[in-house]
């Protein structure tokens, strides 16, 4: 089924409001549901939602295939049996409007320790054990292996040091009820009318289950160490390029068995969402290649990604499945032409439309191949970008000035910027029009997700109890359905 003209928000479940120090998948995720079909949307995106490591980063996870044991609610884990009303009635007092992540992990995991200890295998559970077991069994053992091994990375792994099978069945319980949940807000959001966006990350964390269990698809050293890694050659944007760090794939070895370590993943992935972005796209027709050791992305070369030969592959296991091509930055003929033989949405982005005289992120440029956004988890929020530009240099006031042209932004209008960009995008011809939630609630610099590069202090943003409020949602509601979405 194709993406239908439509509207929705970006918000990440860890956003959430609750009183347990991060937004999870119980009554809170069901309300924002709730608030979405109030708005009229019908979609919501959200982030990568694996275990993340170092830095808390979504894109750089443990497992390409588990959930995150933080998203799991504790008032639902009370409703199962697995705990009592008294265990979760007086929790510390967390931020309401960040997410301390070490705090949450020490009051959270406790919590899942204790409902294990309440939880008798059953019928239900058994199934999801065999029907997942392919991606279940290394990713329980991996986990089992870096407690034994004091969280020290795959690589450095004591060989005498075993999994406990305790500790085994422990993350097998927690990915289950993880999903379990996570299919009770699918369900919920399906019986809205609301389909769930989801984010593929094209590179995948060094220290993974992933690539512990599959090293003959990257590019390792004997020892396991990466020979090569990902990142982006210099540019306008940067005189030294972006050197990511992650392994790149053997893709000679990828191809050899069909395609099936990527074809697994996104059948996985299209079990629980409805519509995938792909993240860096353009790696699949060439991807940047940098000799392990380098400490910047300067000495790279060019390599061929699978391009047409994987697509279609995945196209002949998977049928048509609803992609966007996530290809912001600089993008080649090549890259375009492979997204289209496949009819993948594209992305477009407001806040990047007026940073030189012409843009092909201004709305007039946008038709049903797209997907635009105002802003994405990686910019400013709308608010933030725009008071960023009043207080910085000529340059930027060039871009200001071609945005106030282009939208028609009088002086009494710079309250409202988020609504002038939320207006532009709804009612441009982009199939598909997405709004980060901060966006919608015209919040500023303090509510950003993530700023590229920093090292710390991103993903950790909350939304405030009640801020999605009924004249806001009222107000969108009106903006989708007289832009006909």
């Amino acid at each position: 089924m194709k993406i239908a003209r439509s509207s929705g928000i970006l918000l990440h479940p860890t956003s959430l409001p609750g009183p347990f120090g991060i937004g999870d998948l119980g009554p809170q995720a069901h309300r924002f549901a709730e608030s979405l079909k109030a708005a009229d949307q019908k979609v919501w995106q959200i982030l990568p939602l694996g275990p993340p490591g170092e830095g808390r980063s979504p894109y750089q996870c443990l497992s390409s295939h588990g959930g995150n044991a933080l998203l799991i609610s504790p008032e639902m884990l009370v409703e199962r049996g697995y705990l009592e009303a008294k265990d979760v009635a007086r929790p510390p007092h967390f931020s309401q409007t960040c997410v301390q992540f070490d705090q949450v992990e020490k009051f959270k995991l406790p919590l899942l320790r204790r409902a294990f200890a309440g939880f008798s295998e059953t019928t239900d559970f058994r199934e999801f054990e065999r029907h997942s077991a392919w991606w279940l069994e290394p990713f329980a053992k991996f986990l089992a292996l870096k407690s034994a091994n004091r969280e020290r990375p795959w690589t450095e792994f004591d060989p005498q040091v075993h999994a406990p099978e305790a500790e085994i069945r422990f993350h097998k319980f927690v990915q289950y009820e993880f999903f379990r949940q996570w299919a009770n807000l699918k369900e919920r959001c399906a019986g809205l009318g609301i389909s769930i966006f989801g984010d593929i990350p094209f590179y995948l964390e060094h220290d993974s289950v992933d690539i512990w269990a599959h090293p003959e698809y990257f590019d390792l050293d004997e020892n396991g160490e990466p020979l090569a890694v990902g990142g982006v050659p210099p540019d306008y944007f940067s005189a030294t390029g972006q050197l990511w760090g992650n392994p790149v794939y053997r893709w000679d070895q990828v191809e050899k068995d069909g395609f099936a370590f990527w074809i697994d993943r996104l059948r996985a992935a299209f079990s629980y969402v409805d519509i995938i972005r792909l993240d860096h796209f353009r790696g699949f027709e060439a991807f940047w290649e940098v000799p392990a050791g380098e400490t910047t992305a300067r000495n790279g070369r060019w390599r061929k990604g699978p391009g047409e030969r994987f697509f279609g592959a995945l196209r002949k296991a998977l049928g048509e499945r609803r992609i966007v091509a996530e290809n912001l930055g600089v993008i080649t003929p090549e890259v375009e032409a492979l997204r289209r033989a496949f009819d993948f949405l594209g992305m477009a982005v407001l806040q990047f439309a007026f940073s030189e005289e012409d843009s092909v992120h201004r709305p007039h440029h946008y038709n049903d191949t797209l997907a635009a956004f105002t802003g994405t988890h990686d910019n400013d929020t709308t608010r933030g970008w725009w008071d960023g530009l009043r207080h910085t240099g000529t340059e930027a006031n060039g871009e200001r000035h071609r945005a106030t042209v282009y939208l028609q932004i009088r002086e009494d209008d710079e309250g409202e910027i988020h609504w002038r960009f939320i207006d532009a995008v709804m009612t441009s011809g982009a199939l598909l029009a997405i709004f980060p939630l901060q966006d919608v609630l015209g919040l500023g610099t303090e509510a950003r997700m993530n700023v590229p590069g920093r090292a710390r202090g991103n993903w950790r943003w909350r939304v405030q109890a009640n801020a999605f409020d009924p004249e806001t949602i009222a107000r969108l509601g009106e903006l989708t359905r007289l832009s006909g979405r």
